[in-house]
């Protein structure tokens, strides 16, 4: 049960991941071609502070998904973890 429960929430995690990565690559895109759109700038840095906030909890709990957070707590972690198409994700 307990296994299950760890499963479910390592899922919700990376799927927010997912849901984060996308606003902040939608708002580069429209960045590249409003670069002075000062409400849009913030909007950018407040999805990326969650984005790397979300990678940041996902590595410490279940190992990195980026080679940013690879070293969550003063360890290299990138290369002893199974990579998400190895099923590390699930």
């Amino acid at each position: 049960m307990m296994a299950n429960q760890n499963q479910m929430e390592r899922y919700k995690l990376y799927q927010w991941i997912h849901m984060v990565s996308f606003a902040v690559n939608d708002i580069t895109l429209y960045l590249d071609t409003h670069p002075e759109d000062q409400e849009a700038m913030e909007y950018f840095n407040h999805f990326k502070e969650l984005r790397m906030q979300a990678l940041n909890e996902y590595a410490c709990q279940f190992g990195p998904l980026t080679v940013d957070t690879a070293s969550p707590e003063g360890k290299w972690l990138w290369s002893t973890q199974p990579m998400p198409w190895e099923g590390g994700c699930f």
